[in-house]
């Protein structure tokens, strides 16, 4: 809505005050009377409040101004996310002992789908900036597309690595030139790297 002039604040008050007790909206002459300016000057003010989009009316019709509420914000829609703590090796992803607790994200910020979070545990991947102590948030998918970064279970053990399929294998990379990749035919996708939330207390 466009800003108003003092004087049309103090006629928009006064419609409003009106409404409130009366229960209906004043006309364009009882507006002068209160103001004591002209029938034409009130009606003046009541057109630059329509135009501005603080009110609407039927200027042919008496008694017929009503208030345009502003808009209201819609309200920001979450998700919960599940958290998880130390996945145990050979235990299902979301087995209830695997849960510890969760986190709620603005549903925005994320694409449809179903998500989970893990805190990130070693430096294996911190040439793509991903740190220990981080909060990774997954989206659960069981395929992958190379340069993916994925949590995956490998010989029962669970692991946050770079994917890329090899002709008969799969290798998993680290971001870290100290640890060498791992090369499985054994291989369950869990999860796509979503996005990183790091705590700098």
């Amino acid at each position: 809505m466009k800003p108003l002039t003092k004087r049309q604040e103090e006629v928009l008050a006064f419609i409003k005050s009106f409404i409130n007790e009366h229960k209906y909206p004043p006309t364009i002459r009882e507006i002068a009377r209160h103001f004591k300016i002209s029938i034409k000057g009130a009606y003046d003010h009541i057109k630059s409040l329509e135009r501005k989009n603080y009110i609407h009316c039927d200027i042919n019709r008496s008694r017929t101004i009503g208030i345009n509420e502003p808009p209201r914000e819609k309200a920001e829609e979450f998700i919960s996310i599940p958290l998880l703590g130390n996945v145990a090796a050979g235990t299902p992803l979301f087995a209830e002992e695997n849960m510890e607790g969760e986190i709620r994200l603005p549903s925005e910020s994320l694409r449809r789908g179903k998500y989970f979070a893990l805190h990130i545990k070693g430096d294996s991947m911190q040439d793509a900036g991903i740190l220990d102590g981080d909060l990774a948030i997954f989206r659960h998918q069981a395929t992958a597309e190379n340069g993916d970064i994925i949590v995956a279970m490998v010989n029962d053990a669970f692991t946050l690595k770079r994917f890329y399929r090899e002709k008969n294998r799969v290798k998993l990379k680290a971001e870290n030139p100290v640890y060498p990749p791992i090369y499985t035919q054994n291989i369950q996708i869990l999860g796509k790297l979503e996005c990183i939330f790091r705590s700098y207390e």
